[in-house]
């Protein structure tokens, strides 16, 4: 799995059903915001979290 002390990406698309974390490829990837530099696959299942800890705050 991914060494969070190490600051490598990895491709969340790529690397569904292996075992094996696959290497994000960044500008060269539809996916990647350079903005940001994260992918928007990331970023959506970011901000739904947030969306959903913000939601169980509301209870």
């Amino acid at each position: 799995m991914a060494d969070p002390k190490k600051k490598v990406m990895f491709c969340p698309l790529m690397s569904v059903g292996t075992n094996v974390d696959m290497v994000c490829i960044e500008d060269r990837c539809a996916w990647f915001l350079p903005s940001v530099k994260k992918c928007a696959v990331y970023m959506n299942a970011y901000n739904a979290l947030l969306d959903v800890t913000e939601k169980q705050k509301r209870r």
